[in-house]
């Protein structure tokens, strides 16, 4: 397992080992004890999801505040996303920047989100097959949702003039200057 950390502290880019042949390929996605000696820290993951999207849409940017924060570890099994986390940690040095990271069913690459991150996806591809694990279960009364064109994040989407698709709820979301901390 490689691992990669990105420019957030704590967001992390972790590659299994993929064995290849005429036949198609093997790999582990996931071990537990692998995972928290590569990222750091004891992990533990408690729900898994999967959601299938067409071209165009754009999911996030989703967190759930405390005591229900989520960290995630996501992939693409089918497909191509650019994924995106946001530093929402009123203590952190990197508190309102972002990282994107193209995901896909050929890199096999995991992108760790850790609690106080917000998260979305704009799938690239005719439609992505997305997986991730959370370390705590969904609580619809914790989540939240900052806007996904946010120009004071000004996450740069590889929209190639396209309009995205989002749901009601996400097209509702609040603005960064307004979520003050609350993610922790």
């Amino acid at each position: 397992m490689r691992v990669e950390r990105l420019a957030i502290p704590g967001l992390v880019v972790v590659t299994s080992k993929v064995f290849g042949d005429a036949r198609g390929f093997f790999m582990e996605s996931f071990n537990q004890r692998a995972f928290n000696e590569a990222v750091g820290g004891e992990w533990q993951f408690v729900q898994d999801n999967h959601s299938r999207s067409a071209r165009g849409v754009l999911r996030g940017l989703h967190y759930q505040v405390p005591p229900d924060a989520q960290g995630k570890l996501v992939r693409v099994t089918s497909g191509e996303v650019f994924d995106v986390a946001v530093d929402l940690r009123s203590d952190s040095p990197t508190r309102g920047r972002w990282v994107g990271r193209h995901l896909s069913g050929e890199n096999h690459e995991q992108l760790f989100i850790p609690p106080g991150l917000a998260h979305g996806f704009l799938v690239l591809s005719e439609s992505a097959d997305f997986l991730y694990k959370t370390t705590a279960y969904y609580a619809p009364a914790s989540e939240r949702c900052i806007a996904w064109n946010d120009p004071d994040l000004a996450i740069d989407w590889p929209l190639a003039g396209v309009t995205p698709q989002v749901s009601d709820k996400d097209a509702a979301g609040v603005a960064w200057r307004d979520v003050a901390g609350e993610a922790g």
